[in-house]
């Protein structure tokens, strides 16, 4: 069985992900809608592997939740079925109650396909209102990117780069 979208590594974190034919139009270009999907994917990938766990297990247990404030594309190239990239996620900025993860995907060649601005907002799970970001949060968010700076980037053919 092949994976459509793994962890390839945790510093940076870069998630690797194959376009899959049920993912695009007649003409085979990936659906506009499709990348949102991917975008909430590979965040929920971040969350948990920020917090050692699963995600939602981990927002349950500080009460909080992160649902979408702001989601923002620029597209550069086309995806096709069965074609790969990977995403690597910076964390762009951290607010009060909000925080940017910015997402570079790259195809096999190097060349930007998309990139994404995921601004979720903190709330307070069971009453959906608005919160302070929790501490361990904010922590985790923080350390992520100190660690970010330093790391290399890691290549579809699995090298590292600086």
């Amino acid at each position: 069985m092949i994976s459509t979208e793994y962890v390839v590594s945790e510093q940076p974190f870069v998630v690797r992900r194959q376009v899959r034919w049920g993912e695009c139009d007649p003409a085979g270009v990936v659906y506009t809608a499709t990348f949102s999907d991917y975008v909430i994917s590979i965040a929920e990938l971040f969350y948990g592997s920020l917090f050692g766990g699963t995600p939602q297990a981990v927002k349950h247990r500080h009460a909080f939740g992160t649902p979408t404030r702001a989601l923002e594309f620029d597209f550069r190239r086309s995806l096709w079925p069965d074609d790969t990239f990977d995403v690597t996620v910076e964390v762009a900025d951290v607010r009060t109650r909000t925080f940017t993860l910015l997402m570079t995907a790259r195809k096999a060649d190097g060349d930007i396909a998309f990139v994404a601005r995921l601004t979720p907002i903190c709330i307070q799970r069971g009453v959906r209102e608005s919160i302070e970001m929790p501490d361990a949060l904010r922590n985790a968010l923080e350390r992520y990117r100190a660690a970010f700076a330093q790391a290399p980037l890691p290549t579809l053919a699995g090298e590292t780069t600086t």
